[in-house]
């Protein structure tokens, strides 16, 4: 039986240079190449904007006729289903991983137009090696043929192996970093992770940014530009 379509009913910011700013990411990481088609966004920390920004790219990407997928790689501690209000039993990640369904089980239409969901599930008790399984690897193949982008929400890579085993089916991550929350070191921690995996890192964007009167982009955040590391997590960083 097919999915029902899903209602999202969460509002996102309405604030302008917000939208102009994830707009900007858009742009850039179409200019990365036709290759780059599943994106991770992760973070050192928990509570950083990661999971807003997964969901404001892959609406803005599917506003402008891409066939874009958000998977909620998270199946420790999701926030999205009660985020965007859905009420619904639904079917996740966890389930097909794990052998309980199939892969169209739990893809999720939205009435968002060309924007799919796939929510991450029942909790488990056991994610990194759910994660390791084959299965993990064959969705994320049969996802790349059948989207033209896939936006990968994951846990934070502080203290957590989830995010480093997702990267390994990813063709570039991001790393969401709240303004002056998080430290240099463990910043640096986190992007040496990463780079173990393979996956290209494409940047950083900082989030949180309280610049009012400083001529940057508004109360939500400037997003910072490819190659962000050597200003925010490079050598030369002061």
């Amino acid at each position: 039986m097919e999915n029902p379509v899903l209602e999202l009913k969460r509002e996102m910011h309405k604030d302008y240079y917000y939208s102009e700013a994830i707009k900007t990411l858009r742009t850039n990481l179409q200019f990365c190449g036709r290759s780059i088609k599943v994106i991770m966004l992760t973070s050192a920390t928990p509570d950083e904007g990661k999971s807003d920004i997964s969901f404001a790219l892959a609406q803005s990407l599917a506003q402008i006729g891409k066939k874009t997928l958000l998977v909620d790689g998270d199946i420790r501690k999701s926030v999205l289903p009660a985020r965007y209000q859905i009420t619904q039993e639904i079917n996740g990640l966890s389930q097909y991983l794990s052998g309980q369904r199939d892969l169209e089980e739990i893809i999720y239409e939205t009435s968002e137009k060309n924007l799919s969901v796939i929510f991450s599930g029942p909790y488990s008790p056991n994610p990194a090696e759910l994660l390791e399984e084959d299965a993990c690897s064959r969705m994320f193949e049969v996802l790349r043929v059948n989207h033209e982008y896939v936006i990968v929400d994951t846990p934070p890579m502080g203290n957590l192996a989830d995010g480093a085993i997702i990267a390994r089916n990813c063709d570039g991550v991001l790393l969401v970093i709240e303004s002056g929350a998080v430290s240099y070191r463990l910043e640096q921690k986190v992007k040496a992770q990463l780079e173990k995996t393979g996956c290209r890192i494409l940047g950083a964007v900082l989030n949180k940014v309280d610049i009012r009167g400083n001529g940057y982009y508004g109360k939500y955040g400037k997003y910072g530009r490819y190659k962000a590391y050597d200003r925010y997590l490079g050598g030369n960083s002061q």
